[in-house]
């Protein structure tokens, strides 16, 4: 069963990422190539000059990128967190002379809530994400 519980979460996450990605990274990358291009086309420049432009061309999509990533790690933690709150709990509830069945009832029952309540906060994530890709200087 835990592996429906993981499943549940990675389709959501993954469906929010290729929604940003589809709807915020690729438009900026598209840009960071036109911007590359066109520091490429200088001819004047220096072989630095050129390295430098197109750097500034990448950093957007780099900062949009640690966006998401660091986003993506504190949703980790926190679901990580609360799933070994509920393995603490069932080994508590373990060591106090329940059997088997009845711990793996509870364990099941609150890695099912710590998902729900996580499925539930990717919406509010997304939006986060969303205004913080949009606030990012083009």
């Amino acid at each position: 069963m835990a592996e429906e519980h993981q499943a549940r979460v990675q389709k959501t996450i993954e469906d929010m990422v290729q929604s940003l990605e589809r709807d915020h990274i690729r438009k900026m990358q598209g840009l960071m190539f036109k911007c590359s291009a066109e520091c490429c086309d200088r001819s004047t420049d220096s072989m630095s000059q050129v390295h430098t432009c197109i750097e500034r061309c990448h950093a957007p999509l780099a900062q949009a990128q640690g966006l998401v990533t660091n986003e993506l790690e504190k949703f980790q933690d926190r679901l990580t967190r609360c799933t070994m709150h509920c393995n603490d709990k069932a080994r508590d509830l373990f060591d106090s002379g329940a059997k088997e069945p009845a711990v793996r009832a509870m364990m099941e029952n609150c890695v099912g809530s710590c998902v729900d309540d996580h499925i539930n906060l990717i919406p509010s994530m997304t939006h986060r994400l969303k205004e913080n890709l949009d606030s990012i200087p083009q």
